[in-house]
């Protein structure tokens, strides 16, 4: 029996690791809508496109099961086609198709257009800023740069995105406009590395101009920074912080470790001193902004010394936001050369007491706020809660606000003042001021 031929083609796409690949499954789908597909964001579909991470052994892990996941599902007869795209397959694509040869075919980052023509759509240069957003309709992600030139030791994202290239000042503008037309109030802006944006364009770096620019859009009221670098951060952005209401004082900047010996050996190009220094200044420059960093803790040497330096350090600078990995051991990169030589378990215990610090100093920095004012966007309903966000969180990864549902309505999307009445370690609950 013919039942392939009964079924409408509907692409599903199924997007795995970090708000890049979020962007960029958007995108894809953009372009496919353009084309007149029919095109859902993981729900059912024949058609099943699967964009992977491939950043260490976790994100890895749960690439490959999805991909065998889906395998199954094919055999079964439940889809009919199943692609494979983003930087798992980039950077391990002969070994793929050797281990898993019945995908219908594996494409790399940059390898859209032939994704596209696989599936039997045109890809179109014109589509500047054309995105079927995935995420809730008040915000997105803005993805200004692709790539990184930067020589971390421990990190394969060069492997699998190539170097640096910034967006036109003028295209990133066109696509946030489009964003706001269609509702969105708030920007998050990634890229592998903030801080080197425009160096390729304009020979300088032009995030602080990239600014200047999108604070002028109507309907966009926030605008967040993701992922900077501690070396060579061009602190005019900062002085655009403390001038203009719509940029979040709120800055992500990944600072791994702090001990320098395994700085050094990480390939950062900073130290413990510059990076206190470097901290400390942020703090002068806009008093009021929120620090989220992440760590890596397991590196190949990291001594208890070195240990203690960092726990030492994490209590010493009481960051705002703060979260913390254990080291995966990445072939081809430089850190591979050397012995994983911390155990799985002391990596794991060394991780669990850098965030029991941080969960302590999280609960102490909310206190702070009981009785205080918040401007709150409304991300969704969850049981009897509206849960929302200051402009000091970022989604998914933040402190979370808890408005009573039962007593208040509000909509997704709007901005509510509200005063907060009670905080745990990681979320306030607060009612909305009349």
């Amino acid at each position: 029996m013919r039942t392939k031929s009964l079924k409408k083609n509907k692409i599903n796409v199924v997007t795995l690791g970090c708000s890049k690949n979020v962007y960029d499954s958007e995108v894809l789908m953009g372009q496919l809508k353009a084309s007149g597909k029919d095109v859902v964001h993981e729900e059912e579909g024949n058609i099943v496109v699967i964009n992977t991470c491939g950043f260490i052994n976790n994100a890895k892990e749960e690439s490959v099961n999805t991909i065998l996941e889906f395998m199954q599902k094919k055999e079964a007869g439940d889809v009919d086609k199943v692609f494979v795209t983003g930087c798992l397959s980039e950077r391990y694509k002969p070994d793929l198709e050797k281990e898993i040869p019945n995908v219908d075919q594996y494409f790399g980052t940059t390898e859209l257009p032939g994704l596209l023509k696989a599936l039997g759509a045109d890809y179109r240069h014109e589509l500047i800023g054309e995105r079927l957003t995935t995420t809730p309709k008040n915000y997105a992600y803005l993805k200004i740069a692709e790539g990184c030139d930067r020589p971390c030791s421990f990190c394969a994202i060069p492997l699998m995105r190539g170097k640096h290239k910034s967006t036109p000042i003028e295209d990133l503008v066109i696509e946030a406009e489009k964003l706001a037309a269609n509702g969105v109030k708030e920007l998050i802006l990634i890229a592998q590395d903030l801080t080197y944006y425009g160096l390729d364009l304009y020979k300088k770096r032009n995030l602080a101009e990239l600014l200047e620019a999108l604070v002028k859009i109507e309907g966009i009221e926030w605008i967040r920074l993701h992922y900077a670098f501690p070396t060579g951060f061009p602190m005019d952005v900062l002085d655009v912080m403390n001038r203009e209401p719509k940029v979040c004082n709120y800055l992500d900047i990944p600072l791994q470790h702090i001990s320098d010996s395994i700085l050094k050996s990480m390939r950062r190009g900073t130290t413990k001193a510059k990076t206190t220094k470097l901290i400390e200044e942020f703090r002068k420059a806009v008093p009021n902004m929120t620090i989220r960093t992440t760590l890596i803790v397991g590196y190949p040497g990291e001594t208890e010394e070195d240990f203690q330096t960092l726990k030492e350090w994490v209590q010493e600078m009481r960051f705002e936001r703060l979260g913390c990995f254990t080291y995966s051991h990445e072939e081809n990169t430089h850190a591979y050369n050397l012995e994983d030589d911390v155990p799985e378990d002391v990596k794991q215990e060394r991780a669990n007491e850098i965030m029991d610090i941080q969960s302590q100093i999280s609960w102490e920095l909310n206190q702070e706020k009981i009785g205080q004012e918040f401007k709150v966007i409304i991300d969704r309903k969850e049981g009897n809660y509206f849960v929302g966000r200051t402009e000091f969180d970022s989604p998914d990864v933040d402190n979370e606000v808890l408005i009573d549902a039962t007593s208040t309505y509000l909509k997704t999307g709007e901005f509510v003042t509200v005063k907060v009445i009670e905080a745990e370690d990681f979320d306030l609950y607060a009612e909305v001021v009349k």
